[in-house]
């Protein structure tokens, strides 16, 4: 099978003129993240089948592959051809082209996301407070609420003393009843860096009326700072939104570049087939189990805006969210806009009939093939987190030299 071959720079071109394109790591995970191109999303070959209609929902879409001299592209493309993909070429020269061409490599894995974040911080100057100054108000009994917007099992393995699981796109939904009182300070905590900034400046960008800030370098920078952790802990935000919240969401969204859509405006993207469509539910897991819109997969909005190169590897693509309560979907679309992408947000059509079931959960990969995130589990190396914080305090210097992010901040 002859692949046609695609240089770094007609890469580059396509991306910074917004066209749809899949540029596919297809080492190991592990591999992938020592070292990509910012909109690189890693789809290791022996997954090929397992993952690709999920993740490539449109079969002619331009897909690109890579490796790093391993050889895995010639079978990738056999694999891809196999399942019906028409438009499959290859990056001339792999990886050691993209270095060759004076183009930027990221570590780590979601580094768009996370270099996204990065540069909301320096933009809208996100305020946080240090671990020793948040054990100080723990401490003192201070009127604080700390609400940690990880995944719940992220939450449950390690959390911050008294903390509260509000996982990152329920935080508008659920501020009112987490901190009933405008006098309380909220303080927002992730793993690191990342969900913690977005997860603040979400409740800055739609009013909430408390004083919020950041745990700067989350549960990382408590450990460094030799605080302890709670584990096995189950407290989880109900819902309640603060007045105002569901107006103030769909103005960040508008503010953001978001459109809503209803039936008609839908069923003319779903009958565009030469382009991708994503369609994700932002709810909760178990809401989407009750009852969900034929077509949409589920993936909550914080791990969603967390996890795009994951959930949505064509850059380029459209993407529609829907959410029965529309807060979540605001704002998680307003994040994407933001982050260069063409997103719509789905009015109304819970009334009608809606399928049941589990949301899709892909197997997880062989651990020995799987990088060791440094802010997952409890038994990391303090070395690799203080390396790991090094590393994304440097991302928005990064963003500027590799110049295709298109991202801006609202």
């Amino acid at each position: 099978m002859t692949l046609p071959l695609l240089s770094p720079s007609d890469i580059r071109r396509a991306l910074l003129l917004r066209e749809e394109i899949a540029l596919l790591d297809l080492r190991h995970e592990a591999q992938f993240a020592t070292g990509h191109p910012l909109f690189s999303a890693n789809m290791s070959a022996e997954r090929i089948a397992l993952e690709a209609e999920v993740r490539l929902p449109c079969k002619s879409v331009p897909i690109v592959l890579f490796d790093d001299g391993e050889e895995l592209v010639a079978p990738a493309a056999e694999s891809f051809s196999a399942l019906g993909y028409t438009n499959v070429s290859a990056l001339a020269g792999g990886l050691k082209a993209w270095r060759a061409a004076g183009y930027e490599i990221f570590e780590d894995v979601n580094s768009y996301a996370k270099a996204f974040g990065e540069l909301v911080e320096a933009r809208r100057h996100t305020p946080s407070l240090s671990a020793d100054e948040v054990a100080g108000l723990i401490a003192d009994k201070a009127n604080i609420a700390i609400l940690d917007v990880r995944r719940f099992d992220e939450y449950a393995t390690m959390n911050i003393p008294g903390s509260v699981s509000v996982p990152g796109a329920e935080l508008v939904l659920r501020a009112g009843r987490a901190a009933p009182d405008p006098e309380t300070t909220i303080i927002v905590n992730c793993a690191g860096r990342t969900r913690s900034i977005i997860g603040t400046q979400s409740l800055i960008n739609a009013g909430v009326p408390n004083k919020v800030r950041a745990l700067r370098n989350g549960t990382i920078g408590w450990t460094l700072a030799r605080h302890s952790l709670d584990h096995g802990s189950a407290r989880r935000g109900d819902i309640g939104a603060f007045d105002g919240a569901e107006a103030n969401a769909r103005d960040v969204a508008y503010r953001a570049g978001v459109r809503h859509i209803g039936a008609g405006e839908m069923q003319a993207l779903a009958a565009q087939v030469g382009r991708t469509l994503y369609r994700f539910d932002v709810r909760d897991a178990d809401e989407y189990a009750r009852g969900h819109l034929a077509g949409f997969r589920h993936y909550a909005g914080g791990q969603l805006v967390q996890e795009i190169d994951m959930a949505a590897p064509v850059r380029g693509a459209r993407i529609v969210l829907t959410d029965d309560r529309r807060v979540r979907a605001d704002m998680t679309a307003s994040w994407l806009a933001q982050m260069g992408w063409e997103v719509y947000v789905r009015e109304g059509c819970y009334d009608g009939a809606l399928e049941v079931g589990p949301p899709l959960v892909l197997p997880k990969p062989d651990p020995a093939h799987r990088y060791r995130r440094p802010y997952e589990g409890t038994d990391v190396a303090e070395r690799a987190m203080q390396a790991y914080l090094d590393w994304e305090y440097g991302l928005v210097e990064q963003l500027r030299r590799d110049g295709t992010h298109g991202f801006y901040v609202i």
